[in-house]
């Protein structure tokens, strides 16, 4: 299947919904189920809906086309949500990298390196290079809702996405199919019209003219080993064969509101993989699920469909195979792996540097450090109430 990397280029606030629902909180990435959904509106527009849905929701087999999830990206360098089975880091760096949750595609391929070059930005939660600004910041726009007879106003708040200069979102998607994929190109280029996301009554989620260009060298030439690194949300098929004991995954509850001429109505919610989720097995193909309301007209696909690539040998400068579980699993990759001495791989696995190093509860030394409360010295230096002295100055009043 081809691989396609888009890029978009916001011209206002995006505004991808919170899994919590919340109005006052917004996501860092556009998540693949939710870019299945916008695509299927456009496709509605473009009058292929229906060859749409035959070709990948409602397909027997593989899906003519796997969407990824989008991602930001700042100037050059393309932010991903990193392998969770090598992320964080075991060797020690001055950056505290618990906390971040996108990486550059770079440090995900070459590793950490010199970690003076990379700077942490807490507010996005990304490791960007030294002066590179933040893709985008969340901000909260004001507005106001008001009923038809003009007597009753609720004035609320909306977070956003205000992206940087030359910033924006990126992904990729898979097609194997060349008429599917001018199709999905021209949905993209539709919804850079119409927006992406909440908020488009507004104006928001628009982007210039989408960029496309072939990203089959963009993650390497890596070979199929048994581990896949995803790039979309995942709900397993029950062909996927899926070997839950090896591994690092994560889950997330998807919900959200139908978009149709049917009626406007919640989703039923569904737990699906998360994007940078590590999964062994032989291959994977993940489903559609259907989460129409009870008694809704149609169903309402959900995407599930993995977009994954195999997982490199060798990430963050670290053995991808980090956990005691996974060494079954290194013995059966291929020769060509660049663990050529799987005695070196288990010494490190002995070594289990990452919970040596799991100093922050160590160094919890704010609670060590609440000397506030044994320096209760306010009240022990309740001398105000010793200095009472007015009632000795009241010689005053008898001096009156």
């Amino acid at each position: 299947m081809a691989l396609i990397e888009v890029k978009l280029r916001p011209t206002g606030p995006w505004r991808p919904g919170h899994a919590a629902g919340d109005r006052e909180r917004v996501d860092a990435v556009y998540h693949s189920d939710a870019l299945f959904s916008a695509i299927t509106l456009a496709m509605r527009s473009l009058g292929w809906m229906e060859e749409w849905l035959d070709v990948t929701a409602r397909v027997a087999g593989d899906p003519v086309v796997r969407l990824g999830s989008l991602f930001p990206f700042v100037g050059k360098t393309r932010l991903v949500a990193p392998p969770k089975s090598a992320w964080p880091p075991a060797q020690a760096t001055r950056l505290y990298l618990h906390g971040i949750s996108l990486v550059p595609l770079e440090v995900v391929k070459s590793g950490l390196g010199d970690d003076s070059r990379w700077n942490i930005d807490g507010e996005c939660g990304c490791l960007l290079p030294n002066g590179a600004p933040a893709p985008f910041r969340v901000r909260m726009r004001t507005a106001a809702a008001v009923d038809r007879l003009g007597t009753a106003v609720e004035p609320h708040k909306t977070a956003c996405l205000e992206f940087s200069q030359n910033a924006g979102f990126w992904g990729v998607f898979q097609s194997s199919d060349r008429e599917w994929e001018s199709r999905v190109k021209a949905a993209f280029r539709l919804l850079a019209d119409s927006g992406f996301g909440g908020e488009r009554s507004r104006g928001w989620g628009r982007a210039a003219e989408p960029t496309f260009t072939d990203a089959s060298q963009l993650f390497g030439q890596g070979k199929a080993n048994g581990l896949w690194w995803l790039l979309s949300l995942y709900s397993p098929d029950a062909t996927d064969a899926v070997d839950w004991s090896k591994g690092e995954f994560a889950a997330t509850t998807r919900g959200g509101w139908t978009d149709s001429p049917a009626g406007v109505a919640a989703k039923k919610h569904v737990r699906l993989l998360s994007e940078g989720s590590v999964i062994a097995a032989p291959a994977l193909r993940g489903r559609a699920v259907d989460v129409a309301p009870e008694n809704f007209a149609h169903p309402v696909w959900r995407n599930g469909f993995a977009l994954a690539i195999p997982l490199p040998t060798a990430v963050v400068g670290q053995p991808i195979l980090a956990e005691a579980d996974f060494q079954s699993a290194l013995n059966e990759l291929p020769g060509e792996t660049v663990f050529s001495e799987p005695e070196v791989v288990g010494e490190a696995e002995v070594v289990a540097e990452p919970e040596a190093i799991v100093e922050p509860e160590a160094i919890v030394e704010p609670e060590a450090v609440v000397e506030p409360e044994a320096v209760v010295e306010p009240e022990a230096v309740v001398e105000p109430e010793a200095v009472v002295e007015p009632e000795a100055v009241v010689e005053l009043e008898a001096v009156v």
